[in-house]
């Protein structure tokens, strides 16, 4: 029975990305080795993020069941570094726009569900006693995976030239709640006595807000789709950007 909740546990949190990467289309286009990258990216930020907390961050020392409300806003302000980190591996990926958001978002939100929740699945799910925690864990992963996506998206409408000005100030505020969404997250839920189900919650409908706000403001600066005759002849590893020297012709 332990080996079938572990199971049931193990597809909830792992199997959204792997449906997401064959059904999105980019396992068509040999973006395996780029969503490596991004996710070694990820890596590399925690672990600077990790130094620098530990080194200017002190403990919290207040009341048990406190909330250090100024500790975890600037704790919250050094997380911040995620969407830098998040903007570089969106930058070292090439090709179309929706294409580099997808690898991004996937490979940073893989890495982070194996680093943080690899070990705890495996080792919890496993146990005797059943707990909703693991199928807690799960859910909170396919969040995860959703906010990444919808902040890479708004990351890249923020470098895009052609974005209309009227957009500008709703990005820069929706960029400013998915920087601050740990912090804002855990103060709702400390001031209204949320429990796990309700702070889970709350983060999907922060994830739903932050989708649906990138959505709105990605879909003007996407290209048209493709026609049929145009599919038909393309190449998907067209759609990967090269070097200008790659793509022209030797002067005759």
């Amino acid at each position: 029975m332990t080996l079938f909740h572990f199971g049931n546990c193990f597809a909830l949190a792992y199997f959204p990305y792997f449906i997401t990467y064959k059904c999105s289309g980019l396992s068509e286009y040999s973006a395996f080795w780029r969503c490596v990258q991004a996710g070694a990216t990820y890596v590399l930020v925690q672990l600077v993020k990790m130094l620098f907390l530990a080194t200017f961050f002190p403990t919290w020392e207040g009341p048990s069941g406190g909330y250090d409300l100024v500790g975890e806003f600037l704790r919250a302000t050094v997380d911040a570094a995620d969407l830098g980190g998040l903007q570089l591996a969106l930058g070292r990926g090439g090709g179309r726009g929706e294409l580099r958001i997808l690898v991004a978002a996937l490979g940073w939100a893989s890495a982070e569900l194996l680093t943080s929740r690899c070990v705890p699945l495996w080792v919890g799910a496993r146990g005797v006693e059943f707990d909703w925690r693991h199928l807690q864990m799960g859910l909170d992963s396919n969040i995860s995976l959703a906010r990444h996506v919808a902040a890479a998206a708004l990351l890249w409408a923020s470098g895009r030239q052609d974005l209309p000005p009227r957009l500008r100030l709703p990005l820069g505020g929706l960029l400013l709640a998915a920087a601050y969404e740990g912090f804002l997250i855990g103060w709702a839920g400390q001031a209204l006595g949320l429990g796990p189900w309700g702070a889970l919650g709350l983060r999907a409908l922060g994830a739903a807000g932050l989708g649906l706000g990138a959505l709105r403001l990605l879909v003007p600066l996407l290209p048209p789709p493709l026609n049929k005759a145009s599919q038909s002849g393309s190449q998907p590893s067209q759609l990967w950007s090269l070097p200008p020297q790659c793509g022209s012709l030797p002067p005759q």
